[in-house]
């Protein structure tokens, strides 16, 4: 088993792994039949070379990729966790960069990359309940970004009407191939550039409560039950310098 785990670990096993699932990906995504709900005005953006952020809850990673026009410049914040490695080179074979950091590690640094990102007119992504949760509770790395760079927050999700929801923290989602599969987006979500009277709070839950909407919407519309956000209890009170990613 310890062997297992260290070949896993390897650097050759890593390669092997990201190119299988961005392979996977694009199997998904040829062979499934796909409709878009609401992406009129980030669509615009992509088109016009304009940044804005992109949301997504972490169990709904999978099929990211797909959710934004080719050529299309893209930096997702990954954390440097176990997998993180894995999702950074899938992602690269998506013609997607990466920055590394998350509220636990690099967050800092990681915020000032996605702020040059956003400068040079690219688009940034970042999963507000990663990367470890609670599911679906939105951290407020994603407010301080969209409030430092002043601009707009979309939330996006999908579902397929196959696939499976996996037992990990996040429910994964993993899309199965020959599916009808939906990509919603939620409308933009502007944050003030200061924190007035709670308007920092008022822009998290708003940002989390469009996140698990089109969530809803994208399974319901897929024939599918839908996930549920963990309880706000196990929410951890977000630090001044945290950074969700």
């Amino acid at each position: 088993m310890q062997a297992i785990k260290k070949i896993l670990k390897s650097d050759g096993a890593k390669a092997v792994i990201s190119y299988l699932a961005a392979g996977y990906i694009w199997l998904v995504y040829r062979s499934s039949r796909w409709q878009v709900i609401n992406g009129t005005a980030p669509h615009s953006l992509m088109a016009e070379g304009k940044p804005f952020i992109l949301a997504f809850w972490h169990g709904r990673l999978l099929m990211m990729p797909i959710s934004v026009k080719r050529k299309t410049p893209v930096n997702v914040m990954i954390s440097h966790h176990g997998d993180g490695e894995i999702i950074a080179r899938t992602i690269k074979h998506w013609g997607q960069e990466s920055i590394r950091g998350s509220a636990t590690k690099g967050a800092q640094a990681a915020i000032k990359q996605m702020l040059k990102a956003l400068k040079r007119g690219e688009v940034a992504v970042i999963t507000p309940d990663g990367p470890r949760g609670p599911r679906m509770r939105a951290q407020e790395g994603v407010v301080r970004l969209a409030a430092m760079s002043a601009l707009p927050v979309f939330p996006v999700s999908y579902s397929t009407t196959r696939g499976k929801l996996l037992g990990s923290w996040d429910r994964f989602f993993v899309a199965a191939p020959f599916s009808r599969g939906v990509v919603t987006w939620g409308d933009a979500i502007h944050v003030p550039r200061r924190d007035e009277d709670g308007a920092f709070e008022r822009a998290r839950l708003q940002i989390e409560d469009s996140l698990t909407t089109i969530t809803r919407t994208a399974d319901d519309t897929c024939g599918r039950e839908t996930v549920e956000p963990e309880s706000r209890d196990k929410v951890v009170k977000p630090h001044k310098k945290a950074a969700g990613a």
